[in-house]
């Protein structure tokens, strides 16, 4: 069984690695975040299961996603669970190895280009910089129970940029629990939908600006939160022209489940 990272959406960012992965599987598990034309370098023959998670709305459990990898790989299969980004950030990737180590299914983990990194290259805003953060945090927007219960204090110290996965329905509570632990109101965030391609647009405003900001907005997923002074430099170094970038189909729908028998 192969943990293969699809990276930030641009197919152009598959590892080659990756790509070889694809082409071999008989079988591949993917997520809501994968494109059709990453799908589309997989054998014609490859099975494809569609696992996807949406807020409050999961295709299949994570428990039966756990069984049935261990079971295809168990049978023969060379299985390829595919997710977007990279699978150890955010992407559940430790939890389903965990269930394969402890049955003792071999597996092999491919690295991919995490949504951070690729979304701070396409739109100029460099996580770190000696003037602006000497450091960077990735952080859930959404934890495991449900809540945003973070360790405000330390997140709110200047010096640094906060980059927040899956936070886009719990942005005023990011903004103020920020504000109300100490950052400054003016404090730059910029949310960033579909990085990467096609569809992306850059929203940049303020901590205490930014919620009423996009308040009349519909913003797609995936959206990622970038906080801190280097979101200044957006309008400076943004190079990434939308319009150039590949036009991708998610995918979205129904989609076969996967047979744990």
């Amino acid at each position: 069984m192969t943990l293969v990272g699809a990276g930030p959406g641009d197919p152009g960012l598959l590892t080659q690695k990756a790509a070889v992965c694809l082409r071999d599987a008989d079988v591949i598990v993917h997520d809501r975040l994968v494109s059709r034309e990453i799908l589309a370098l997989a054998s014609p023959d490859a099975q494809r299961f569609y696992v996807g998670k949406e807020r409050s709305n999961h295709s299949v459990a994570q428990d039966d996603i756990n069984d049935s990898l261990a079971r295809w790989a168990r049978a023969g299969y060379h299985v390829v669970r595919l997710k977007g980004g990279d699978p150890f950030i955010f992407g559940r990737g430790g939890e389903e190895l965990e269930v394969l180590a402890r049955e003792g299914v071999p597996f092999e983990v491919v690295p991919g280009i995490t949504a951070a990194l690729g979304v701070s290259a396409c739109t100029g805003i460099p996580l770190t910089h000696r003037d602006h953060a000497q450091s960077v945090r990735f952080i859930t927007g959404h934890l495991k129970n449900g809540s945003c219960d973070l360790d405000w204090p330390t997140l709110a110290h200047p010096g640094q940029t906060l980059v927040f996965y899956m936070g886009l329905g719990t942005l005023s509570a990011i903004c103020d629990n920020l504000i109300s632990h100490g950052a400054s109101p003016e404090r730059p965030i910029a949310l960033v939908e579909q990085g990467t391609t096609a569809r992306q647009q850059v929203h940049v405003g303020t901590l205490a600006g930014i919620a009423e900001q996009i308040k009349s907005l519909v913003i797609a997923p995936p959206t990622l939160i970038i906080v801190g002074d280097v979101v200044s430099l957006h309008e400076t170094l943004a190079w990434f022209d939308p319009e150039t970038a590949p036009s991708l189909g998610w995918s979205h729908g129904k989609h076969p489940t996967p047979s744990t028998t």
